[in-house]
């Protein structure tokens, strides 16, 4: 790698050249775009939990308690239990995969609510 004071003893070293070498790396963070969250609720003496992904997940939490979410979660009032971010799309989707499987973290999750009730 060529340093600064080696670009400057050439005579035809330029700015861009120079700056280049000294700049650092950029790294950058990349926003989440996609979110992976659980819902909970007790329904006539039942406690029902739902799993599902969004871009925006209080405008999705609100579309839920409206009655104009996913077809089994009508009727209901719900309670955001958890989220998760992610980069991707296609990342939110596999961990909403592997949630939807996993009762014991919703049941874990579930029994956090009932004891604030």
């Amino acid at each position: 790698m060529t340093s600064a004071s080696a670009l400057l003893s050439k005579p035809h070293a330029t700015k861009s050249k120079l700056r280049a070498a000294k700049s650092k790396p950029r790294t950058t963070k990349a926003k989440p775009t996609a979110f992976v969250y659980v819902l909970g609720c007790c329904h006539k003496g039942r406690w029902l939990s739902y799993v599902g992904w969004t871009n925006d997940v209080a405008r999705r939490l609100a579309k839920h308690n409206n009655g104009t979410g996913a077809r089994t979660t009508r009727g209901r009032a719900w309670t955001l239990l958890h989220t998760e971010a992610f980069r991707t799309r296609v990342e939110a989707m596999s961990r909403e995969w592997h949630l939807k499987r996993d009762r014991a973290f919703r049941k874990k999750l579930m029994d956090g609510l009932r004891a604030g009730r």
